[in-house]
């Protein structure tokens, strides 16, 4: 067995990380693709390495140099490579080709260490590695049959996205045989090329094989093993995130803050969300409208604060909606000077927008963190506060005071000259739902010293669209927020979510009642993991101290890397006194289950 590795090609959408080297001496990691590759490449059994050079292959050479003379390195070079395409880099190679079982690679890949023996130990002679279709991915696909035998190659101009379920992309690593190289293979490449020309791909000689039935090419899906195409910077990005090793792993997808979806097997339980809600008639009906929405133009702030009132029964002078709670809590912070009061640990949203010495902070001093608003008014008695932040229920501790209490708070406050901020973001997760709300025209005119502030992305599931509302009294606060944000702040796509969503209240009711259920059963599966502490909750996310077996860095960065699975590390905020915290959000029983199971596996091994 013999491997040829495809590196002439420029690169050229990498633009300046490809000015003076080829793709494959990128790092990733640290680590050069090149450098990655051959030493996987060092642990099979091969007699020889071929690398096609062209583009910068001087540099390529003298980086190689011969630390990696075990593997018997040759070098074959395309001097037309900026006018030519891979057809005709492996055509050069066609002599060296036809004189082993051979393993085809592109060098721009980055692969899973399992991968290269996964293909290897497959009997079968002649073999493609292929990923079930990922919106990500581009290039080559194919179509398999019940037998995985690949039964034809979709080019770019034939995909259709209907029909993507039935895809799978190639990886670009193949394993033939001898004897399909020197009777199939190679005769058909050179009759393509002289049909055809220089400047194609050299999977077109395997559409056309496939097309005419000549060959028994098997493809060996790759499961959940990690592999990603380095064409440009973004592809660069994904892939340090997804091959970064020990702590570096959980943050590099934790400081991503979001954009999950472009690790479809990643499952988060970090970033919190209604797992019942939108219902699938809601979201068929916002579909049913794409094409209107993306070509149109939202409304101004009159039109959508008429909408957020509408979806929250509160009058539209009270109310601003925001491209996202985030946008609202900028403002407020900034238009209220003066000392905040603060709860810790919290959701650092808030005091990160205030300078540190205009934080007074209250820690409870229990191991649940748990507090009352009377707590809270012993604390603060002799504190100069221009405003009280309470988040309710908390975040990440899931700590929840009752609206009676909340409101004799708000009593409080108002005798001090002190505004209430309260976020109730989670508020329709709590058991009191859907009791607990402060949206409300009488309380809110009743009180213009509180100030309400709703996230839309946690308990409505839709985190996409970037909504959330702020509602007050204070005339001056409305006035500020909607002066402040941009004149489209909200995208058609949220305007119409808002227009449609009392349609769908029932539905939204019933999602709430599903997630209480759930999390009452998730909560009693976790209480049996022999390593967390679960703290109680009237969230959508559970607070867990971990002891015992694992620290809490330790615990994310093991289930991310062995089941792809993201959850919070708390233990780094200084609010935890350096102990072991993580934060768990609750998904759907299905999700919620698989983490479990690791969780399990975890506690026997």
């Amino acid at each position: 067995m013999q491997a040829i590795i495809l590196a002439a090609g420029m690169g050229r959408r990498l633009g300046e990380l490809t000015r003076n080297q080829t793709k494959c001496m990128i790092e990733v990691g640290g680590v050069r693709l090149i450098d990655r590759m051959l030493m996987q490449l060092r642990s099979l059994p091969l007699t020889r390495v071929i690398i096609v050079v062209g583009y910068q292959a001087e540099g390529l050479r003298q980086h190689i140099g011969d630390r990696y003379a075990d593997l018997n390195i040759e070098y074959v070079e395309n001097e037309l490579y900026d006018r030519t395409n891979n057809i005709y880099s492996l055509a050069l190679a066609r002599e060296l080709l036809v004189e082993d079982d051979t393993l085809l690679i592109e060098s721009d890949l980055i692969l899973d260490d399992r991968l290269f023996p996964l293909l290897l130990d497959n009997p079968w002679p002649n073999l493609a590695l292929v990923a079930k279709y990922r919106s990500w991915m581009d290039g080559t696909m194919v179509r398999l049959d019940e037998d995985l035998c690949i039964t034809s190659f979709v080019p770019k101009s034939s995909f259709h996205y209907e029909e993507r379920d039935q895809y799978y992309k190639t990886v670009n690593v193949y394993k033939f045989s001898r004897d399909f190289l020197r009777t199939k293979y190679v005769p058909f490449l050179e009759v393509y090329m002289r049909t055809v020309g220089e400047n194609e791909y050299y999977e077109q000689v395997l559409r056309v094989l496939t097309f005419l039935d000549r060959t028994e090419l098997k493809a060996l899906p790759i499961g959940d093993e990690h592999w990603y195409e380095i064409d440009d910077i973004q592809d660069l990005d994904i892939a340090e995130t997804m091959f970064a090793e020990g702590r570096e792993l959980w943050r590099s997808y934790s400081r991503r803050f979001g954009g999950f979806w472009r690790f479809p097997d990643l499952l988060d339980f970090n970033y919190l969300v209604n797992p019942y809600f939108p219902s699938e008639r809601l979201k068929t009906e916002l579909m049913a409208s794409f094409d209107v929405l993306l070509t149109q133009y939202p409304s101004g702030m009159q039109v959508n604060s008429l909408l957020a009132g509408k979806c929250f029964g509160i009058a539209p002078d009270l109310v601003v909606p925001g491209n996202g709670a985030a946008e609202l809590i900028k403002v407020v912070m900034e238009h209220t000077p003066g000392r905040l009061g603060v709860v810790y640990p919290t959701f650092e949203e808030y005091p990160n927008r205030k300078e540190a010495e205009d934080l007074v902070i209250y820690t409870p001093d229990n191991a649940d963190f748990a507090y009352t608003a009377d707590d809270l008014m012993a604390f603060f008695a002799d504190k100069q506060l221009s405003m009280l932040l309470l988040i309710n229920p908390d975040n990440p501790s899931g700590n929840y005071i009752p609206r009676s209490e909340v409101l004799s708070l708000l009593a409080w406050c108002e005798q001090r000259g002190i505004k209430l901020l309260v976020d109730e973001s989670f508020v329709d997760f709590a058991r009191c739902y859907p009791e607990g709300t402060l949206l409300s025209d009488d309380l809110l005119r009743a009180h213009p010293s509180l100030i309400v502030m709703k996230s839309i992305s946690k308990s409505y599931g839709v985190p996409g669209l970037r909504l959330g509302i702020l509602a007050t009294a204070d005339s001056k606060m409305i006035a500020a927020c909607r002066r402040e944000v941009s004149i489209w702040n909200i995208n058609s796509f949220a305007e119409y979510y808002m227009q449609i969503y009392g349609k769908y209240v029932a539905d939204y009711q019933r999602a709430c009642r599903l997630f209480q259920e759930e999390r009452d059963r998730f909560e009693g599966e976790l209480r049996k993991i022999s390593f967390l502490r679960v703290i109680p909750s009237e969230a959508n996310y559970f607070l867990c101290e971990v002891n015992n077996r694992f620290s809490s860095s330790e615990l994310a960065i093991l289930l991310i890397k062995r089941v792809n699975i993201l959850i919070k590390d708390c233990g780094y905020k200084k609010a935890f006194g350096c102990k072991n915290y993580v934060r768990i959000a609750v998904r759907n029983t299905a999700d919620n289950d698989r983490l479990l199971q690791a969780l399990h596996e975890l506690d026997q091994a």
